[in-house]
């Protein structure tokens, strides 16, 4: 569980992190979205007890910052995104040493259990600074989660890497979620959010907006559903615009987009409607928004 409250920061003369208020709960993975400079890793690095704030208060795993700093230390994980590893070092012998600096019970076995889990153990006798930017990435995840933290924090954790070591990370965080873990991740891809988040927060030194990506498309855009026609007459337009929960009909070629709040509600009432005005539908889908779309929007209308 991570909860702030009015949390700001300033450095000098710049405002980082104005006021933020979140609640998010156990279990969840949330995802803190905005562009470079927003103020993201300042967040994460108050939360994490390794800076101050200036005002405001915040509490992770119900530890409290400033009072309980390193209780907070010990139960979360952290992947930066810029991960420092000891280049001269084994894979091996760079998750031992960490696993000595948490006091993990079962090192050896922690240090198997995530080098097998992130397609690593072939290689844990390979020095670090002798792999892949991909390779270092998942030494680094396995590093965040040796000592089984309640909650972690990541940091672009799929940054530069290819498709296939991307993927692998995904479905690492997908695993991870299914223990019940609190995920915290800072990104820019915002497919990868759109699939990972439970909620999604908009940032840019203040918090723009934060919701479900489902409702923040229909908070954004509404929701808008396309029903293909073999042939479009106009007079379908005004009957479908006439309907009460229907906020806008618009006829584009041989399509008819219905603008309306709760499609499974309502679509097999526009369908009759459709049928016995004469129409033939060919088929019925909804017009889906990115995610990007609707950060792009938020993103603007801040500017």
């Amino acid at each position: 569980m991570i909860q702030t409250e009015n949390l700001t920061k300033k450095f000098d003369d710049l405002l980082a992190v104005d006021r933020l208020t979140l609640n998010i709960p156990e279990g969840e993975v949330f995802g803190f979205l905005g562009p470079n400079g927003a103020g993201k890793t300042t967040t994460v690095r108050i939360v994490t007890s390794l800076i101050g704030p200036n005002d405001g208060s915040a509490s992770v795993n119900g530890f409290k910052v400033g009072e309980e700093d390193q209780d907070i230390r010990r139960s979360v994980g952290v992947l930066t995104e810029s991960p420092g590893l000891y280049d001269n070092l084994s894979a091996e012998r760079n998750l031992e040493i960490y696993a000595s600096l948490y006091e993990v019970k079962d090192p050896k076995g922690q240090v198997e259990k995530y080098l097998r889990w992130l397609g690593l153990w072939e290689r844990r006798h390979d020095e670090a600074g002798t792999f892949s930017k991909g390779m270092r990435q998942k030494l680094a995840i396995a590093r965040a989660l040796l000592h089984e933290p309640r909650t972690i924090f990541l940091d672009e954790p799929t940054a530069g890497l290819d498709p296939e070591a991307a993927r692998l990370v995904r479905d690492f965080i997908n695993e991870i979620k299914k223990e019940g873990r609190t995920i915290f991740m800072c990104t820019h891809n915002l497919d990868e959010a759109d699939r990972l988040c439970d909620r999604i927060g908009v940032f840019k030194s203040r918090l723009l907006v934060l919701d479900t990506p489902k409702r923040l498309r229909a908070q954004i855009f509404g929701r808008k559903v396309v029903f293909h026609l073999l042939r479009v007459d106009e007079s379908l337009e005004k009957q479908v615009q006439d309907l009460s929960y229907v906020s806008e009909a618009k006829v584009i070629d041989n399509k008819l987009l219905v603008t309306l709040d709760d499609p499974e509600a309502h679509n097999p009432d526009i369908i009759r409607t459709l049928v016995g005005a004469g129409a033939d539908i060919q088929f019925v889908g909804e017009l889906r928004h990115s995610l990007e779309d609707v950060y792009l929007q938020l993103i603007k209308n801040v500017e």
